[in-house]
């Protein structure tokens, strides 16, 4: 019973650690924003973010979005292959096509758009602003990619030793 629930925890850990990324990097820019002051050039909007800060909680949002979504898929095909006596070829091949989006979601969140993109704005006082946890927010989605690889081996090979082909 102890092998299930660690291989569940290490599905499902995708996309909680993708909406932590989002989580992080929210904070990351309501700080970066909130300690520039009143600028003429960037105003604040509704969402407590500046213009410059709502402009890149969109690129998070989407990077986010698209890990999580991959990170969902591949907890659900996981799931599923735990259960599947027959088909798990073809649940491989799923996880196997929504690890591109996932690995795409994670270049570019190691890319890290957040503190570039102050520079096109000609905005470095915000990149300076950036608490450096935000550099390391990467890593939670890398930590994500990881665990439900290993939940997916798990899964494949507790399926698999439960009814051989």
């Amino acid at each position: 019973m102890r092998g299930r629930t660690g291989t569940l925890i290490l599905l499902l850990s995708g996309p909680v650690l993708a909406a932590a990324y989002a989580a992080v990097n929210y904070a990351a820019l309501r700080t970066a924003s909130g300690t520039r002051g009143p600028d003429p050039a960037d105003p604040m909007t509704s969402g407590g973010l500046t213009s410059l800060g709502s402009d890149l909680w969109w690129i998070v949002r989407g990077i986010a979005l698209v890990a999580g979504v991959a990170a969902a898929g591949i907890a659900v095909v996981g799931l599923l292959l735990r259960r599947a006596a027959r088909g798990r070829g073809a649940l491989l091949v799923v996880s196997g096509v929504l690890i591109l989006p996932y690995v795409l979601g994670l270049a570019a969140a190691v890319y890290n758009p957040v503190p570039r993109l102050p520079g096109f704005y000609d905005h470095q006082a915000f990149a300076g602003a950036l608490p450096p946890y935000q550099y390391f927010s990467a890593l939670l989605l890398l930590v994500a990619a990881l665990a439900q690889a290993v939940g997916m081996v798990r899964a494949y090979t507790a399926a698999r030793t439960a009814s051989p082909r």
